[in-house]
């Protein structure tokens, strides 16, 4: 486990590679003739609603004093103009100009170029990795803060079942402890459903939100009439939030759709929440045996579910 100040350093790392990287520590932003400063405040004028300066000033974290020479400098150049708040005459909205609107498009385009260009060298799945990753810092520095974006089930794609190999795998060894030959069983288990796979019989889908990936479920084909739910797995962060029943409803609707009679699982009875999501789906416990696996004492479970 990191500590707090092995954390704090790495933080602190990231915080400088990052600045570096997007040219923030320079003066101005992408070569315009705006400061970073400014070019938040601009940025924040074209966005809000009927924005002020005291709502602008508490947002950004700016001194009051500093943000109002900035609107200052912006109503001498005709990028801004304030008018009186109909709801509270003291405070004074604030609207771009036409000029300013033009400023700010043309600033815009300028960091979008500046982002492509980051971007580029790199191929769709680190492009995909480091969106991920920011998603998942956002979340997490938002607390208990909802983003108002639907969660989402598709089906699989390219790196898709490289990345639940390796979630399954650092999960379950850092919350249960569980060794290598776990992974080596869901690898052999991805492995022989990319090899096998029969698309009108067999699925598996990623849950997503905001095209950060919360988890994943497979519906596996074991002949005409049987299918096995397996797999199923929810990042820590995502948990409590119905993803898993939603992944697990998902698969036995599409049992049911395509024509198979019943659905089995194997689990372990250390997987409190998920032995809760089948049975309120209907699961029934068939069997239970002892066994020494991954590393430690487990007692599996066979569940069934007839369609």
């Amino acid at each position: 486990m990191t500590s707090l100040q092995d954390s704090v350093g790495r933080v602190r790392e990231f915080n400088r590679f990052y600045t570096r990287t997007i040219g923030v520590l320079n003066e101005t932003l992408t070569q315009s003739e705006f400061t970073l400063a400014e070019s938040r405040v601009l940025y924040e004028l074209g966005h809000r609603a009927s924005p002020n300066a005291v709502d602008i000033a508490r947002d950004l974290l700016l001194d009051p004093a500093y943000l109002a020479r900035i609107l200052r400098r912006f109503r001498e150049n005709g990028l801004v103009k304030a008018h009186a708040d109909g709801e509270d005459r003291r405070r004074r909205r604030l609207e771009l100009t036409a000029k300013g609107r033009a400023a700010l498009n043309t600033l815009q385009a300028r960091s979008k170029q500046q982002i492509e260009a980051l971007l580029a060298p790199l191929d769709a799945l680190h492009r995909e990795n480091m969106v991920d990753a920011m998603a998942r810092i956002t979340e997490t520095l938002q607390g208990d803060a909802e983003p108002d974006v639907p969660v989402v089930l598709r089906p699989h794609r390219p790196g898709d079942i490289g990345w639940v190999i390796s979630r399954e795998a650092s999960l379950y060894t850092e919350e249960y402890g569980w060794n290598i030959e776990f992974e080596a069983m869901v690898a052999q288990i991805c492995a022989d459903f990319l090899r096998n796979f029969q698309p009108a019989r067999e699925f598996c889908w990623i849950a997503e939100r905001g095209g950060e990936r919360l988890g994943a479920i497979f519906l596996v084909r074991q002949d005409d009439e049987v299918a096995k739910l397996r797999l199923l797995h929810v990042e820590s962060a995502a948990r409590g939030r119905g993803v898993g029943r939603m992944l697990v409803e998902r698969c036995v609707q599409q049992a049911r759709d395509s024509g198979y009679r019943r659905l089995t699982l194997w689990t372990n009875s250390i997987l409190a929440e998920a032995r809760r999501i089948y049975e309120r789906v209907g699961f029934q416990l068939v069997s239970e045996e002892a066994h020494h696996s991954f590393g430690v004492d487990l007692t599996g479970q066979y569940w069934e579910l007839e369609l």
